[in-house]
């Protein structure tokens, strides 16, 4: 199944909306789930469940991709895909999940809503230029709503390194201003767990 808007295009819309320096920032934004730019209609949890839905599901605009798999981006993104937004949802013909299977992921709390308390953050799409990611700002931009959530799993999976003021913004600065949220890592290479091992003991 494929979809087009032909409008401004989602992730200018989200870039506009938080006032973020680039479209690639937004499909940070997008990949936390619980984002919406209209909160008095949307909760920001569609596109996230339904993500989970299909076998494959790809958002592909500005000549950017936000994928339901963070590891498994589309290497297909050509220029016919900057203008509005399109959708791609693949399931296979003889699939047996079920919408209750997806669901059943995320425990009812005790108000009887989904307990989507968890989100993992592919920090990978953080990365813009050469530069890494070195700064507390591209830290706070990563780190922007995530408070949202119980646990936060940042995944470094295809990130060669961080800098000490990007490492030190998350694993000391936030963690210990939000000490309720367990903040987890994933995919990271021997020189990001030591940098990160660094800031969280302070040598």
């Amino acid at each position: 199944m494929v979809i087009h808007d032909n409008g401004v295009g989602i992730f200018k819309k989200i870039q506009e909306a938080v006032k973020l320096p680039g479209e690639r920032q937004a499909v940070v934004q997008l990949s936390k789930g619980k984002f919406t730019t209209d909160p008095s209609k949307h909760s920001g949890e569609g596109i996230f469940f339904t993500s989970k839905m299909f076998d494959r599901f790809d958002i592909l605009s500005g000549g950017l991709a936000f994928s339901g798999d963070p590891n498994n981006q589309p290497k297909w993104v050509t220029e016919k895909f900057h203008g509005g937004t399109t959708v791609w949802m693949k399931l296979v013909n003889d699939s047996t999940r079920e919408p209750k299977d997806v669901y059943g992921q995320f425990p009812a709390g005790h108000d009887g809503d989904f307990a989507f308390d968890k989100t993992a953050v592919p920090i990978k799409l953080a990365q813009v230029g050469p530069g890494g990611l070195v700064s507390r700002s591209q830290a706070k931009r990563v780190l922007a709503g995530i408070d949202r959530f119980k646990v936060v799993a940042l995944d470094f999976e295809g990130v060669d390194w961080i800098g000490q003021g990007f490492a030190d913004e998350i694993f000391r600065v936030y963690q210990n201003a939000h000490p309720d949220i367990k903040i987890l890592v994933e995919g990271a290479n021997p020189d990001v767990k030591s940098m990160i091992q660094r800031v969280k003991t302070g040598s």
